[in-house]
């Protein structure tokens, strides 16, 4: 299934099945409304169905407690910066104020001049655990969604730590939803495209991961408790670059789905910057 969270005219956020034409169902290309947060437990469909045209989606989870990342685990996006592969998954967090939606802007901070974009799988965590083995991962795992791990990168090597060049908000796109019908094993083998206005930046495979999905739940379960949506963004290929404001940058994972969103300055930097 493709559970979406979505906003439609005069209503609050709601969650909803998505069917595309593709899926050659009775109801191609329309949400199925649903009672309540899948994440949160037992849901119904309400009967009501709209149309995906009609309504807005939005981040298809708000991580109630964290956003766990993963740095270097593509051995050729840390060869792109002269890095080795760490002998252990590089574990980092982002704030879950730095979620944001499909279509909703990357803004790009007047403290950064180097912001780039890094398409990836993320995780997304559906029960309560702790301590989990890497065979059994896929019984704690709700989906699979897109991100975009948005990085100040001077600020990356300046702070030398990541926490702030990671963590602005807007710095990491989530969507267009989640889907729930992939196996672990299908999960580690999907194609992720990442373009610039439409130029393509990065082209890999989840494949080439240096540390697999179950490894990474293992590793990550070892030290904290996962809660559900929880999200885990499991790294980048190579290819990563800066983006401008005025461009739009998608990323695509077979599938799965494309998560597209568009580039601007903070327009309050941008105004203060105007008046000096």
């Amino acid at each position: 299934m493709r559970i979406a969270r979505f906003a439609s005219a005069g209503a609050d956020p709601r969650f909803g099945i998505v069917e595309l034409v593709a899926d050659g169902g009775q109801f191609p290309d329309t949400v199925a409304v649903l009672d309540a947060d899948p994440l949160a437990g037992p849901v119904n469909y309400t009967g009501e169905r709209l149309r995906l045209a009609d309504v807005r989606l939005l981040a298809p989870v708000i991580p109630r407690s964290k956003v766990l990342a993963v740095g270097k685990n593509y051995a050729d996006h840390a060869a792109e910066f002269d890095g080795e592969v760490p002998q252990e998954p590089l574990i980092f967090l982002k704030p879950n104020t730095s979620v944001i939606g499909p279509g909703e802007p990357i803004v790009r901070p007047v403290l950064s001049q180097d912001v780039h974009f890094e398409g990836e799988l993320a995780v997304v965590i559906g029960r309560i655990c702790r301590k989990v083995p890497a065979e059994l991962a896929s019984q704690v795992i709700f989906g699979y969604t897109v991100a975009n791990d948005i990085t100040a990168r001077d600020l990356q090597r300046r702070d030398g730590q990541w926490a702030r060049a990671k963590g602005f908000d807007s710095f990491c796109p989530l969507g267009p939803w989640i889907v729930s019908h992939l196996s672990i094993e299908e999960a580690s083998d999907l194609s992720l495209v990442t373009s610039v206005d439409g130029e393509v930046k990065q082209h890999a495979s989840t494949s080439q991961m240096v540390y697999p999905v179950p490894d990474l739940i293992a590793h990550i379960s070892a030290f904290t408790t996962l809660l559900p949506g929880d999200v885990i963004l499991t790294g980048t290929p190579a290819g990563v670059g800066p983006i401008l404001a005025g461009q739009q940058v998608s990323v695509e994972i077979d599938g799965i789905g494309t998560l597209t969103n568009p580039v601007m300055d903070d327009e309050v930097d941008a105004e203060s910057s105007a008046a000096r």
